[in-house]
């Protein structure tokens, strides 16, 4: 167990740049298409998050023919892109990761690859890593149905080897999808490498193709900016710039400009970025569908519970499978300040009737980065704030205590 961080702030004004990391959604995808590509893709701006290092390393491994074991730790998106490009790269190796990621379901995607032809086996447990990958594969079929509703990262697996597979792929997307924009994001990025689609109805289809020479130019991470709306929206003033994020962004987490609005913070885009203002708002949003945001679901209920504002909350049916289960974490958490979260027909409801700031509260993070990030700014609210783990947002925001001590809180 590592050590635990206390925040303390006195300053509830806000006035500073922050540079963000690179997505670490589009790196992840970026690496896999470069590895397909045999070094015609370049990437620029690639994430310093652990889970990108982590993939980035393993891709490596694989490609120098060193890699009797790819152990992806607690990175949940390595996890599911590399059982797909091991098993068509036919590299034989047991794909593993954390206890918590051998409890994260894994079948439907196993599923569509063994229908497709990869031989894959469970190693422990049926439909949970580790997974055997096998030395070779064959192409059995060029299309496969995948439910939507569950992950759309199953779905950005299997369009990230569809061009590498020697028939192409048609994926048929049975029900709802969940989180389109990163399916989407995904496309964008095959599309930007010469990668060419149909997606007609639910069924997306690409052909046998090779890539083109390209340079995928990583955007700053959406994710990672949610939380620096949030310091805004719970701080007295504020003013905070985040260079090189872009209006028209392939991540679906940009989601969080329309949201916040209703929280009282205004963006405004420029040449280079973007600048967020604490504004005057009555709070008039009650209902929110973060079904295709579900990551920035842990910062705006937080927010919104802060704020006591009773709102509603849908499309969270993804936060159970995640580094932990996000709703019951939540919930406990929440209870520290006397909000409750109440379930109901798959929608959340904050009770804010009990809320109260104490002079100190303990988070605990469950080992999920969200966590730390999102409980963080309640020190605008709270004398001390301790958060378990200080080393947890490695996975995805390796300097955000740097950052949140550069706005003026004091971290020991």
């Amino acid at each position: 167990m590592g050590k635990n961080i206390l925040i303390s702030n006195s300053n509830k004004n806000i006035n500073q740049t922050i540079e963000l990391t690179g997505s670490k959604s589009e790196s992840n995808r970026a690496l896999i298409i470069q590895a397909l590509s045999n070094g015609k893709v370049q990437i620029e701006n690639l994430s310093s998050a652990a889970d990108t290092v982590t993939l980035d390393n393993i891709l490596k491994n694989a490609a120098a023919g060193n890699i009797a074991e790819a152990n992806v730790g607690p990175a949940g998106t390595a996890m599911r892109f590399l059982a797909s490009y091991l098993t068509v790269k036919g590299i034989n190796t047991v794909l593993t990761g954390t206890e918590r990621m051998k409890q994260r379901p894994i079948g439907i995607l196993v599923d569509a690859l063994r229908h497709i032809g990869g031989e894959i086996a469970y190693i422990e447990n049926e439909c949970f890593p580790p997974l055997q990958i096998p030395s070779q594969f064959i192409q059995k079929s060029e299309a496969v149905k995948i439910k939507g509703d569950i992950s759309s990262q199953y779905i950005t697996s299997l369009l990230l080897i569809a061009s590498f597979l020697p028939k192409g792929l048609t994926l048929e997307i049975e029900g709802e999808l969940t989180s389109r924009p990163y399916v989407e994001m995904t496309l964008g990025f095959l599309e930007q490498c010469g990668i060419k689609y149909t997606w007609n109805d639910n069924k997306i289809a690409i052909p046998h193709q090779e890539f083109n020479e390209s340079k995928l130019i990583v955007e700053p991470d959406w994710s990672a900016a949610s939380y620096w709306y949030a310091f805004a929206a719970l701080a007295d003033s504020a003013t905070i710039t985040l260079p090189y994020l872009r209006q028209n962004s392939l991540q679906g987490d940009s989601a969080i400009v329309e949201i916040m609005s209703h929280f009282g913070v205004k963006t405004t885009f420029n040449e280079t970025g973007l600048i967020l203002e604490k504004v005057s708002t009555p709070l008039d949003s009650k209902f929110f569908d973060l079904k295709n945001c579900p990551d920035l679901a842990q910062t705006v209920i937080v927010v919104s519970a802060a704020l006591g504002h009773e709102a509603t909350f849908t499309g969270l049916e993804t936060l159970k499978i995640k580094e932990t289960d996000r709703i019951k974490a939540l919930q406990e958490q929440l209870a520290k300040i006397g909000v409750k979260l109440i379930e109901k027909d798959l929608n959340y409801t904050l009770d804010c009737s009990g809320l109260h700031f104490p002079e100190k509260i303990f988070i605990n993070t469950y080992e999920d980065h969200r966590m730390a990030m999102a409980f963080a700014p309640l020190a605008l609210f709270v004398k001390e704030v301790e958060i378990e783990e200080e080393r947890v947002v490695d996975k995805s925001y390796p300097h955000y205590w740097e950052d949140v001590r550069k706005i003026g809180f004091t971290l020991s």
